[in-house]
């Protein structure tokens, strides 16, 4: 079992006064310091007050962030969770990406998804409707570029041209796909290599219009399906990254709780077939997210060691 971290969402809003006179690299390396595997950054380049005023949150963009990170550490893994594919070109991704996975030594995990915030697409331009169709191809794509080939394809076909310098991983950063609908179990299992299922009630399963994720034993039966059809197109098991279904207690700020409630657990998500526990601290301050961090540490990592 491996732990990542994700920099708290609501951080991002109010960064100047919650860095203090500290800095992201720094905050990298006190996780990388902690024991944490991997550190990751979600993405919203251009949300509509209306989202963000019922819930939602700013963010970095993902590469920036994760380039500090990078300079910052020697072996955490750096993790986008998740990239909006369709918010651009495919080979401007894919630069991003390898350039960073280059720059880092191979640390880069590409996680993408379709996106589901409309206003935002509409104001970057990109193609809403048909989101999941162009990820499928944009995946080719970006591979395609990594491999120094041509890609031929409907939306972003195109001969004769190259980018270097190639990514750092053979054929590029491992693609995690995130999402429990069916395009999106589909994409993990036929074009990725992991998987970030979320958990999630019958009541929001309904507004995402996916499959509802509310227990273990839900989560098993989800991972052992998706690795069964691996298995049949000869594929590996996929990595599996989770945020716990307790993470509610982290959201109301008792981090104590919440490691007292996940830490027996973590052999039954195991069991599950979850390879990653992705964790979100609800950090104040950076001071506050130091003591949350190396709480973490001491409870759920370390004996897991």
């Amino acid at each position: 079992m491996k732990f990542n971290l994700i920099f708290p969402m609501r951080a991002v809003k109010h960064y100047p006064r919650w860095i203090g006179e500290s800095d992201f690299g720094a905050v990298a390396k006190f996780v990388e310091d902690a024991g944490f595997d991997g550190l990751s950054v979600s993405e919203h380049p251009y949300p509509d007050k209306k989202w963000l005023a019922n819930g939602g949150h700013h963010a970095f963009d993902p590469f920036v962030a994760l380039s500090v990170a990078a300079q910052a550490t020697s072996r955490l893994r750096l993790i986008t969770y998740v990239m909006v594919a369709g918010y651009r070109s495919p080979y401007l991704g894919a630069k991003s990406a390898a350039s960073l996975d280059l720059m880092s030594g191979g640390r880069l995990t590409l996680g993408l998804a379709a996106g589901y915030l409309k206003s935002e697409f509409e104001a970057l331009g990109a193609d809403f409707a048909r989101r999941g169709a162009l990820l499928d191809e944009a995946i080719a794509a970006m591979r395609a570029s990594w491999a120094g080939v041509d890609h031929d394809g409907p939306e972003f076909g195109v001969a004769d041209h190259i980018s270097l310098p190639a990514p750092d991983q053979p054929g590029g950063p491992p693609i995690w796909i995130g999402g429990n609908s069916a395009a999106a179990r589909r994409r993990a299992v036929e074009l990725g290599d992991g998987w970030l299922p979320m958990g999630q009630s019958a009541e929001m399963a309904a507004i995402t219009r996916s499959l509802p994720l509310e227990d273990i034993g839900t989560l098993r039966t989800m991972i052992g399906e998706q690795n069964a059809r691996r298995a049949e197109l000869g594929k590996s098991a996929l990595d599996v990254s989770f945020v716990p279904f307790e993470a509610s207690l982290l959201r109301s700020g008792d981090t104590a709780a919440f490691c007292d409630a996940v830490q027996p657990l973590l052999p039954e998500y195991a069991d599950a077939g979850v390879t990653w526990i992705t964790i979100e601290p609800a950090s104040r301050s950076i001071d506050d997210f130091r003591v949350d961090v190396s709480m973490i540490a001491d409870r759920l990592l370390e004996p897991n060691r």
